[in-house]
Parts: C-alpha cells; structure tokens; sequence
C-alpha cells in the first residue's frame, strides 16, 4: 500500500489518475474513496507478502466488508442521482467490525453501533438464506418489506442473526447489553447467587427459575463510537459491569469502542479511548488497528474467548477511519484539513483484507477491482428495482405506523386470564390465615407480588434496598426470605443501571419487576425506558419486546420528610412515551388487581408498564376519621383492566376525576361536601394515566353535566392537562374545571402544602363551579 492512495485529493473530487484502473472502465458516479479503493486494489501483486489469513477466511471478510461499503455508497448514490432513499449514515471506513462479527458466535447477541455495518454483513454470511444487501437497502429506503423495522427506520437487526435493533446515537443501549450478559450469566452459574454475591444459607437458588434463551455460554457484544464513550450512559455501564464482576457475577459482555477519532465534527482527543478504558479494575482488554484485519480478527478471538470463559467484562479498542462524513449532509471539508482525509484512505481497512487474499496467490488485485465493480454495478441495480417495485412500498398511513405500539396496548386492555389467576391467588387466604385481613397499600402490593413470584417462576423483583431491607418503605418485605436471593435482589445505586438490568433480562425470557426508589429518581434514566424499553417493538416490528413492570414510589403528601428528591409530583417525563401503561393505584382494594393486570400485560402481551404508587398512601389505614379504616381492603378478587376507572359514589350534582393522592383528597371533599353543603359529587378514580380511560371519563363526567379534575401533578405539564383535553375532544360540553399543584418543586416542611393542592381547594373550587 502506498503512503498515499492514488487518486486521492485535497477535496471532495476525484483524482486525475486511479492507479491502473483505467478512468473510461469506471461508471460515473463514483465517490473519491471508491476510486482511491479501486486504485489500491489494482496496485495489489501477489508475492509481496506474506499471508496471514486463509484465503477463505480472507475472502469472506473481504465480501463482507465490500457488501457493506457498496451499500453505503449507494445510499449517496441514490440520493445525488435519484432523490431516493433516506438514510445516508455510513459505515465506511469502519468495516474492521466484520472481523469482530467472524471471531463470535453467530448466536451470541448482538447490539450494535450504526456504524456496524460490516459486522452485519459477515453476521450474516454466517447463517445461511440471508439477504443482508436487501436488509440494509430496504431501510435505507423506508419499504415496509424491510425485515426488521418495517419501513420505520434503517436499523441494524435481524432475529436470525441475533442482532437486537439499536437506534441509539449516544449510547443508550450499553445497560440492556450488560443486563442481557448478567441474565445469560443467570443460567450458567450454580455455586452462587449472581446478584447478591455468595448465597446466603437458606437464601439460596430457587427452584424453577424460569428464563434463557441463548446458550449459558453465550457472550454479548455492544459496539459503539469513541465519542459516545463519553457519554454518562457508557460509563455508567461499564462501572455497573465491572462492579458486578468485582462482586463475583458473570458478566459475558464484549464491549466494542469503533474509535474513529470523531464526534460528527468534534475530535476525540488523541490516545483518550485508550487512556479511559486501561486500568480499571477487572477490565479485559485489547487494542486493534482496523486497517489491518488479522490483527483485528486474532484479538478479538483472544479477548472473547477470555470473556466467554471466565465471564468477565471485555473491551476491544478497534481504531478505524471515518469515510464519507458524519452523514451524506455533513461536509468534512469544512472543519477537516485535506491532509487528514488523504491520510484516512491509507488505512480503509477493505485493502488490508484484499492484501491478504491476493498475497494468498487466489487472485490479482485487478481481480478484485472487476469483481468490486460488478458488484456495484449488481446492488445499484437492486436497489433501483427495490425503488421501483410496486410492491415494495413505504408506509402509508398513521394506524400502520403506530401498530407495534397500539396493538399490545390494545390487547392488555382486554380480558386477561392471566390476572385473573393472579388476583384469584392473592385472594385465596393463606400463609397461616394472614391474608383475610384488611390490608394496607403497600401490604396488598407486597402479597400481591408475592402471588406473582409464586405462580410465575421467570419473575424477578430488584432495585435499591428491596432485598433483605425490604425496600425503604417495607413494600417487599419478606419477599426475598420467601422467594431467595436469585429472585429478589438488590442493585447498585444507579438507575439507568436498575432499568438496563429489566431491559436486558426481558430479552432473555424474564419478565422482571424493578423499583426505582422514588419518582424524582427516574429522571436521570428516563431514556431507558423512552430511548431503549418504549422504542424496541417500534422498530422491531413488534418482532422484539422487553416486557417489565416498573414499580415506583411516587408522588408528593409525605409528612415529615422530603423535599423535592422524595415529595416529587412531576410525571410529564413517563406521560408522552409513546406504547407503555402507566398505573396509578390509590386505593388498596385497586392496587392488587392493577398489578396484577401490569404483570400479565408484560408476560402475554411484551408490554412495558410504569407502576406509580403513592408514597403518602403506603401505610394510610383511615379516610373520614381515625380508626375508620376505609383505606385498607381485604383481598379482592375484581379485575381491573388496563384503562378502566372506578367511580365512588352516585352523586349527580357533579364529577371529580382524580388519582394516586387526589382520589383520597377528592373523597373526603365529596363527604365534605355532602355533609355541610348538601351538594352530592361523585369521585371517579382514572387508576390508569395511559392510556386514559377515556370511555368511563366521558360516561361519568355527562351523568352530572359538571366536572373537576383534580390534578397532584403541576399545573404546567400535569396529568390533568391530558384530560380535559381528552373530554373536550371526545366532545363534553358541561362545566369543567381544574385544580392542579403550583409550577414548583416541593419545598421541606409544611412549606409544601402551599404548592400542593388541598381538599379546602377542591372544596371551594366544586362550590365555584356548582353555581
């Protein structure tokens, strides 16, 4: 190879000369880097070295990686020629990745960066019947018969290939890849339990569990850019790994830093990606050169198989070039000097590949150049018939774009003999005849939970101090003494870390139930389940699913404690991701059978569901006075469907619709109500916040004509926002009004009651709209 490679230019044109390649042979059209490559390739003459890869095993690295520079260069081709296509985010330059897709197993998952692309193509040359070349042109071009996403954008998956879609651009993915390599490390390790270090005695492995769906020797791979190493979501990931390592868990992850010095414009500084991944405690690594692919192929063989056979974290440094910009609108020109661009088509590791084969005697480089250019001359043409074929068509309608994230929805909302034998379990007395008696909020989420890790044995409870604590509020008190260490576990202080664990486990055929601590804490994480947990059917087609149930302790109303961080009353975060249920019980007597409904929407239906539960309410036992206890309820045996309310009361001279703290306000307002104004308002608890149950909202605010909604969250961005905006558009007509909390962070003390709203306030505001 050259210093510099024939053809190249200080700009974006081509050279006047292309080595041995004649200018008339080439079609037009080509990029620099392409002319630059088939003058590299003509240069190529056997005898000048000696090989280190096999000519089959050269070759099929080489098609692999020309497979997906091709694609790449069509995407730019399509759009300059044709105005065709959508996706012009390259992986040019990084194809050394398909030499780490060909030192792994095709079955070992994969989450890949979206500059992967030659690990998909030799990923797929290693399963047979597969069209990776259609794969990636159809989601270019957005065509519903595109294998993975259905036309709703090029993403990098294929449930043949054990490629799990990733969308991520900043890292988000890292946390599922080290949960999905904990919960395959689940089944392979028996001395100990893999959560909580060394079992304790009697505390031990729990017969039945239930989950696995790679082999127990299985590793996990997760790619990503040197720019998004940076990335609090990275770090956090590879702290979480190597924490769990350190406690003694397996954790077969092979992280993959493809470090191309760039971050779209920005560069990395040099020698930062090696400097911030050496040292750290129990980290496997190794560094390779892309440019030169037995490097790359040997020390990712080595690494992996450290990582697969000791269980251990691994990271692989594969440095690369960046060809053809950040995207087909980004001009490098404008903040890279030509020199570095010359200097970049020295290293294209699809030469290093070609070196080897010719040096193997197979071929002549020239043989390679006619080869490359029929190719090319092959997938243009594919990817024009792709574009022109009727029946290869985009979406065309809203419905058919929503389906994945409507459809499961739809199904949980129906009749579900799954929670109903959940409900049925829990109503059944039991554990020496404790459970006829009235219980409290937090007492009917722990028996009901305690239902749930009986009869189904893939079910999982974990989260900060829920272990042998019991959580901070005794929720899952007694549930690990019950059910073990393997079942019921404490996590490390980081909730992106927590929801990775529920989004990796879920793939590997656990539905698990996580507690995130308090509400103001999810917001460091919110991505997990907007970026990652939300977004994995959409572009999967439905064909990927990470069912859990994210139990929060929520809300505001705590009594001497808090502040903001544990009196927070904001769920605007949770209410616009599209495709999850959020659940808001409030009353004991709900609290049970929603659960149950959350959990048996994960396991039936892949949903993912926000479980918020009213802290203030935990351990409430009376309503109207002391003694009364009217806020417990003995176990029930009533369903309570997905986006179904419950109405208190009969009154006809007006509707209060509430939740979570709200229903317990609103209730004892209506009973004031009553009792010194002789006006007589029934409460309607929506118990579901998504989706609404807008059917039962609209019966119950026309019976009256006169409507309250009584909103905890903030006045800007509330709950409450979201219903009266629900009423007017189905078309309610009466009285309405709104209470809601200040736009304001919850203050320490009785300060806080006066941003919160209050029963006098629902009170006065019911008589105002009651004229």
């Amino acid at each position: 190879m050259t210093e510099t490679a024939p053809g190249a230019t200080d700009g974006a044109g081509a050279g006047e000369s292309d080595g041995d390649v004649s200018i008339d042979r080439l079609p037009a059209g080509l990029d620099r880097i392409e002319r630059a490559l088939l003058g590299e390739l003509a240069a190529l003459e056997p005898g000048t070295r000696r090989a280190r890869l096999s000519p089959a095993t050269a070759t099929e690295l080489f098609e692999a990686q020309v497979g997906s520079r091709l694609v790449d260069h069509t995407a730019r081709w399509l759009r300059a020629e044709h105005r065709a296509g959508y996706y012009t985010i390259a992986s040019a330059g990084h194809e050394s990745n398909a030499a780490v897709a060909m030192a792994l197993r095709p079955n070992d998952p994969a989450l890949l960066h979206y500059r992967s692309g030659g690990f998909y193509f030799a990923r797929a040359g290693q399963v047979p019947d597969q069209d990776p070349t259609g794969d990636v042109l159809r989601g270019m071009l957005a065509l519903t018969t595109d294998q993975m996403s259905g036309g709703r954008h090029k993403v990098f998956g294929n449930r043949n290939l054990s490629i799990i879609p990733q969308t991520s651009t900043i890292s988000s993915h890292p946390p599922r890849a080290v949960g999905l390599a904990l919960s395959i490390g689940w089944a392979h390790d028996t001395r100990r339990s893999v959560r909580s270090g060394p079992r304790k005695r009697g505390l031990g492995r729990t017969e039945g569990l239930e989950g696995g769906r790679w082999p127990e020797d299985s590793l996990v791979v997760c790619s990503f850019g040197d720019a998004s190493l940076n990335h609090s979501t990275a770090q956090g990931a590879l702290n979480w790994a190597l924490n769990a390592a350190y406690r003694g868990d397996r954790v077969p992850v092979l992280f993959v830093c493809e470090d191309n010095g760039l971050g779209i414009s920005v560069p990395s500084p040099d020698g930062w990606v090696a400097a911030a991944t050496t040292g750290r405690p129990g980290l496997q690594r190794a560094d390779a050169d892309g440019a030169n692919p037995a490097d790359v192929l040997e020390a990712t063989t080595d690494l992996a198989e450290v990582v697969r056979a000791r269980g251990v974290p691994g990271l692989l440094h594969l440095r690369t070039v960046r060809f053809l910009g950040h995207a087909g609108t980004d001009v490098e020109s404008a903040y890279r000097r030509p020199e570095e661009l010359r200097d970049d088509l020295a290293r294209d590791p699809i030469v290093g590949t070609a070196a080897e084969i010719v040096a193997s005697g197979v071929c002549t480089g020239r043989d390679l150049v006619d080869w490359y250019l029929d190719q090319l001359r092959a997938v243009r043409d594919r990817a024009l018939d792709l574009w022109d074929d009727l029946d290869e068509a985009e979406l065309t309608s809203a419905d058919e774009i929503v389906a994945p994230l409507r459809d499961p929805l739809r199904r949980a909302a129906g009749p579900s003999p799954t929670a109903v034998r959940i409900i049925d379990a829990e109503a059944v007395q039991e554990a020496g005849g404790k459970r006829d008696k009235p219980l409290t909020l937090a007492q009917t989420i722990n028996h009901t939970l305690d239902s749930v890790l009986r009869l189904h044995a893939n079910t999982l409870i974990f989260g900060e101090d829920v272990g042998r604590k019991g959580g901070v509020y005794g929720v899952t008190r007694g549930l690990q003494a019950r059910h073990g260490t393997d079942r019921v576990f404490d996590t490390i202080l980081d909730e992106q870390s927590i929801l990775g664990l529920a989004l990796g486990s879920s793939l590997n055929g656990y539905l698990p139930i996580p507690e995130i601590q308090y509400l103001a804490y999810l917001h460091n994480a919110a991505d997990q389940l907007r970026g990652e947990a939300s977004s994995l059917g959409f572009f999967s087609n439905g064909q990927y699913r990470n069912p859990m149930v994210v139990r929060i302790a929520s809300y505001a109303y705590q009594r001497g404690f808090g502040g903001h961080f544990h009196n927070d009353n904001s769920v605007a975060a949770l209410r616009d991701i599209p495709g999850i249920v959020i659940a808001s019980p409030a009353h004991p007597a709900d609290a049970g059978p929603m659960l149950a409904h959350c959990v048996a929407a994960g396991l039936d239906h892949g949903t993912v569901s926000v479980f918020l539960e009213p802290i203030a309410l935990y351990h409430t036992t009376h309503l109207y006075f002391d003694g009364d206890e009217a806020w417990t309820s003995a176990p029930v045996s009533t369903p309570a469907p997905v986006g179904t309310a419950r109405t208190h009361g009969d009154g006809t001279d007006g509707t209060i619709l509430t939740w979570g703290n709200g229903l317990y306000l609103s209730l004892r307002a209506a009973h004031q109500l009553q009792a010194h104004h002789h006006r007589h308002w029934r409460v309607v608890d929506l118990r579901w916040l998504a989706p609404l149950p807008v059917d039962d909202m609209m019966r119950e605010s026309e019976a009256t004509g006169r409507v309250l909604v009584v909103d905890e969250t903030r006045h800007s961005g509330g709950v409450g926002e979201g219903v009266v905006t629900a009423l007017i558009e189905r078309g309610y007509r009466g009285t309405l009004g709104r209470v809601a909390a200040r736009d304001s962070f919850v203050p320490l003390g009785a300060a806080a009651d006066l941003v919160l709203v209050d029963q006098n306030q629902i009170v006065s505001t019911a008589l105002e709209l009651d004229r």
